[in-house]
């Protein structure tokens, strides 16, 4: 019989996304800009997706967002890793105060009806938190 080599731990190392500092964090609700690089052949742009996140999915590595906007009376959404490096920037324009993890329900929405209610606890771009105007 073959002499058995040693076993080496197999266990993967968790490795930390590429883009891990420059994606703030995200909850579903949250109205986003997502700066994407796109190639058209030797050039290279940048183009904005914005829109609502509707559903968060995933854990560290593997973890995803989906984005979903109306445009021109249809309705796009789009699936963003968290690790991919076609982000340059992501920026949060808006917290919207939601009760659900998934919010397929605006799939059915449109106009006023898919309107979210803005979260006055989360502080937006720019401004101070609360509790730090307090010290």
């Amino acid at each position: 019989m073959a002499k058995k080599e040693a076993h080496k731990d197999t266990k993967a190392t968790p490795v930390a996304p590429r883009h891990a500092a420059e994606i703030p964090p995200l909850k579903p609700g949250d109205t986003v800009a997502v700066h994407v690089r796109i190639v058209e052949g030797d050039k290279e742009r940048v183009q904005v997706f914005q829109g609502t996140i509707i559903q968060i999915r995933g854990a560290s590595q593997n973890r995803s967002f989906t984005v979903r906007k109306v445009s021109r009376g249809y309705g796009i959404e789009r699936i963003f890793p968290y690790a991919s490096p076609a982000i340059a920037k992501v920026e949060v324009k808006r917290h919207s105060k939601v009760r659900r993890a998934k919010l397929y329900y605006l799939r059915d929405k449109s106009g006023r009806e898919a309107m979210l209610k803005e979260d006055k606890e989360q502080p937006s771009e720019g401004q101070p938190r609360p509790e730090a105007v307090a010290k």
